[in-house]
């Protein structure tokens, strides 16, 4: 910890309050200040406190949701989602946070897996979600539309699904948003405290359902007030809200943050490039949270030079390691350090930030204000030497309750030592010499290559040196000499379509690193998956090479 940031405590007092709280100082403060500004209509603080308080009179008047309830929330980011989330923990109930890429299918889990009778959803999104409203399913609906909230022209490219007029059904159990708020029923007094439920995202893990985890007020609020408090922002900074609100990450930094200090968010419901850097020179963003994909794609759009990036004072993220490359281009155009760190859904957000003074590349940080976390034997649970691979295990104040529902899951994902509970990542990592914590790779996702242990992000990370890729995610292919052989699914950049072949990259790859690493075949492909954060799904390419469709990708 000799590089612990300076003036920063070790140890971080949180607020024992109930997340609303926040809602209340901040339109206290600062009654008449933009709280989220939506393709150049602004949203005050005030004006946020009050739509909220009506929906959560609601939600409690209208639709039955008592205190503990779960609620579903199934929207794009918008003034909406922000509302809906603050709304639902006004109503003392739990935010059940889903990606919107999600089918009906998919969301029938998460209805009835929660408990959850009570649902908000976009006007887009209500196809999926309406044919749930059934005996055992959900009961009510609320049906929110973007264009409720675009009161101001733009010149800002609106997607269509945004400027749609409301068009909401009439139909049992189907609330339209602006009805819900023009009621004006006012919500019951606040019951629960810092130790109640807040919110519950679902994490996918690599079997079975998604499960839920359980987080409460003072969890949530340890990452919120944790973060702030490492970035040093204050109410006068201005974000860029990309990251998607469903995901921790997003939420915590680009929602629950602002929030707390009285900052300003600049919301865009879905990534796009150029109306992200519009919006930065425009609102003059000086906070931007990004994952690796978004700054490979804003940085590839042509003429980004022409905008006026000065105001940006940080750039930070996490999901996926910074390719060294990618992060020397972002710096080159804007003089700052990509500052990257480490969290999950089980840890609400961040546990593991790089020093802001002094951030190392392709690095998850160090442990941040109360954490605990140490490499173990996945094997055999016992600490491993300093500079060898281990699987992280945490215990912080951030770390969920649990999964819900699931005594047996929750059982598997925590173990004890010396009498604290840990939670198991299944990440595993190495420590160097000055105490800052390296990503080797997702503990199921190694290739064993004839002995040899391949660790997929390594790879891509050096296959991101070479100009000709955008984009590149590493796979295991079987092979009948070595058992598992390594194969690199490549994106090309434009420019080199047509005159790279793949045989050109595994000869790069044979120049530039050990011969036991190099993908012995490559593929090329016009797009990655992605998930609805920007990840890429390798998962999804490992199953269809399994398969043997990946070339279908």
């Amino acid at each position: 910890m000799k590089h612990w940031p300076p003036g920063q405590p070790r140890h971080l007092t949180i607020p024992e309050t109930h997340l609303w709280f926040n809602v209340e100082v901040s339109a206290a403060r600062f009654p008449h200040k933009p709280f989220i500004v939506f393709y150049d209509t602004p949203l005050t603080f005030a004006e946020f406190k009050r739509e909220a308080e009506a929906l959560a009179g609601h939600l409690q008047q209208v639709c039955g949701v008592q205190r503990g309830d779960r609620v579903l929330l199934d929207l794009q980011n918008s003034p909406q989602w922000a509302l809906a989330f603050y709304a639902i923990l006004r109503a003392d109930a739990v935010v059940v946070p889903v990606n919107p890429m999600n089918r009906r299918e998919e969301l029938r889990h998460y209805v009835q897996d929660s408990g959850a009778r009570v649902a908000f959803v976009a006007q887009d999104l209500l196809p999926e979600l309406q044919p749930l409203l059934q005996p055992g399913g959900l009961a009510h609906i609320v049906v929110a539309t973007y264009a409720d909230h675009l009161r101001h022209p733009t010149d800002l490219a609106v997607p269509a699904f945004v400027s749609a007029a409301r068009d909401v059904p009439d139909a049992p159990g189907v609330h339209a948003w602006a009805d819900a708020v023009a009621q004006a029923h006012g919500p019951a007094p606040l019951r629960n405290g810092p130790d109640d439920l807040c919110v519950m995202p679902y994490t996918s893990g690599t079997t079975g359902h998604p499960k839920g985890c359980m987080h409460t007020h003072r969890s949530v609020m340890c990452t919120t007030v944790g973060g702030v408090q490492w970035f040093t922002r204050t109410q006068d900074a201005s974000y860029l809200g990309v990251l998607p609100y469903f995901h921790v990450t997003g939420l915590t930094g680009g929602l629950n943050g602002p929030m707390f200090t009285g900052a300003t968010v600049v919301v865009l419901p879905r990534w796009d490039r150029e109306a992200a850097a519009r919006c930065i020179e425009r609102y003059r963003i000086t906070v931007w949270q990004a994952i690796s994909t978004m700054v490979i794609d804003f940085l590839s759009q042509p003429g980004i030079e022409r905008f006026d990036l000065s105001s940006l004072s940080g750039i930070r993220g996490g999901g996926a390691a910074m390719p060294a490359a990618v992060a020397a281009r972002l710096k080159a155009l804007t003089g700052l350090d990509y500052v990257e760190g480490y969290g999950m859904s089980e840890t609400i957000a961040g546990t593991h930030i790089n020093p802001t003074h002094r951030p190392k590349p392709q690095c998850l940080g160090i442990p941040v204000f109360d954490v605990d976390a140490r490499l173990i034997d996945p094997s055999t649970l016992q600490a491993v030497p300093q500079g060898e691979v281990g699987e992280i295990v945490i215990h912080a104040p951030q770390v969920m309750q649990g999964y819900w529902n699931n005594e047996a899951a929750t059982r598997e994902v925590f173990i004890e030592i010396d009498g604290k509970r840990f939670l198991r990542t299944g990440d595993l990592a190495t420590i160097d010499e000055d105490g800052y914590w390296f990503m080797v790779d997702r503990l199921k996702r190694m290739i064993n290559a004839a002995g040899f242990k391949v660790w997929p992000a390594e790879v891509e990370a050096l296959m991101y040196q070479h100009p000709d890729i955008q984009e590149a995610c590493v796979i295991s292919s079987l092979d009948a000499r070595r058992g598992e052989t390594v194969k690199a699914v490549v994106v090309l950049k434009p420019a080199a379509a047509g005159r790279v072949t793949e045989q050109q990259i595994v000869d790069w790859c044979r120049e530039h690193m050990a011969a036991y690493k190099t993908p012995r075949t490559v593929q090329f492909v016009d797009a990655l998956p992605k998930s609805g954060t920007g990840k890429v799904q390798w998962r999804a390419l490992q199953e269809r090479e399994t398969q043997g469709g990946a070339g279908d990708a």
